[in-house]
This record gives structure tokens, sequence and C-alpha cells, in this order.
């Protein structure tokens, strides 16, 4: 397990003086990303082997949204390894061990070079230390899109601002873009995000928002590909 300190600062707030939900995704994705730090073993090897970690899907369950200067504590630990796949689960606790996020997430392994999917050799994953699946209410890793009734948006292009060290679109960035075209008002408890086809800068976004039960599902595609899916719900 990985744990990060964070203190809700002015810049992650909303106009009301809450964590936004943007600014905690970010403060999942920092956590996540230097777990690797624990797993010396594992981090040699990606270095090695030229490999990274991409993030395929991630679903949040937001609790509540903490306040402007409380103290949060955000932990990382990885439950389930397959050869080109990872699972862990990501909480963001008050100062009161309460959790105030519950998330779970699948990363894909990848060759840095050529894009594509990369095996873990075993012994990597046997020197792993896998930790319990922690409770929450896992659903399904793929988001289906309805047939029909979507309205299409206007475009948002890729700014520089929008990449991360990967050379494309940093994940929460996805989320940031979907949810200034939510309602005003919309109250997000439940969140999933499929990642399919990483955006560039410079790229076109073509957002298609489509209604459902409960909440919204937000189609981002580049070109003739679906590159993120989000479904947001109350």
């Amino acid at each position: 397990m990985y744990s990060l300190n964070y203190q809700v600062t002015t810049s992650t707030c909303d106009s009301e003086g809450k964590l936004k939900l943007y600014s905690a995704l970010q403060m999942m994705q920092d956590c996540s990303e230097m777990w690797i730090d624990s797993e010396p073993g594992v981090k040699q090897y990606f270095t090695e082997q030229n490999m990274a970690q991409l993030l395929a899907t991630r679903q949040v369950e937001v609790i509540r949204a903490p306040d402007y200067k409380e103290k949060l504590t955000v932990t990382t630990s990885v439950y389930g390894m397959k050869p080109m796949f990872g699972f862990r689960n990501t909480f963001i606790y008050d100062s009161e061990g309460k959790p105030c996020y519950r998330t779970w997430s699948m990363g894909a392994f990848v060759d840095k070079t050529a894009g594509k999917l990369k095996r873990v050799d075993d012994a990597t994953i046997a020197s792993m230390a896998l930790e319990p699946q922690l409770e929450m209410n896992y659903k399904d890793r793929r988001i289906i899109l309805p047939k029909e009734d979507g309205t299409v948006l206007d475009p948002i292009r890729v700014l520089r601002a929008d990449i991360d060290y990967n050379k494309h679109v940093n994940n929460a960035n996805y989320v940031r873009m979907a949810l200034e075209l939510l309602p005003e008002g919309f109250m997000v408890h439940g969140l999933r995000v499929e990642y399919r086809v990483a955006a560039k800068l410079g790229d076109v976004l073509i957002p298609t928002i489509y209604e459902i039960e409960g909440g919204y599902i937000i189609s981002i595609s580049v070109g003739n590909d679906v590159s993120t899916i989000i479904e947001f719900t109350e």
C-alpha cells in the first residue's frame, strides 16, 4: 500500500469551498502513479522493459466532497495482477479515517515505444505484494453507449495544458472537460470512465451527451474513434 497526505487548498476548491471532483481525481492519480515506489522490483522491471501502466477504466463512488482546509489521506493498494492488466483500489479518507471517495481502477501494461500491450513476466507478478480488495459497489468496467438520442455538443480542442508526460491527454482532464457539459446543479455521486483511444495535442474532441436514468453518459470522440466514455450518476 502507498499513501499520500493532502490538504484541501484554494486551487482545489469549487465556488462552494468543496473539493472539486477533478482535483480529487488528480490526487488519486498521483497516489496511483507513485505507488510503484513501494514495489522496487516491479519498478525496476518496468524501467528495464521500457513499460508503463496506462489507465483503462476507473469507477468512483463519491461519499462526500471535503471542505476547504480539510486534511486528507489518499491510499492506493493493488488487489489483482494479470500479465497485461493490474487492478487497484484508491481511497481518499478524511482526518477521522472515514472514506470520502472509494474507487477501483484497471491499468493496462504497455510498451512505451510501440504503444501496444505488453506482458509482465510470471516472476514479477509473483513478487507483488497484493492487498485485500476493499469494499465498494463494483460495477462493470465497460460502459454501454445508448444507440440513439445523443446530442452532439461543441468540439473541444486539446491544449498543451491537457497533455501529461505520456504525451497524451491526462486521464483526469477528460473528466474535467465532461463536467463542464453537465447541467448546472447536477451533483455527481457516481462516476465510471472507460478509456479507449488516447487523444493528443491538437486533436479536436467531439462530445456527445446521452441522458440516462439517474444521470448522463458523455462520449468523447477523436475523428471516427471513441476516445473516452464517461458515466455520471447522482
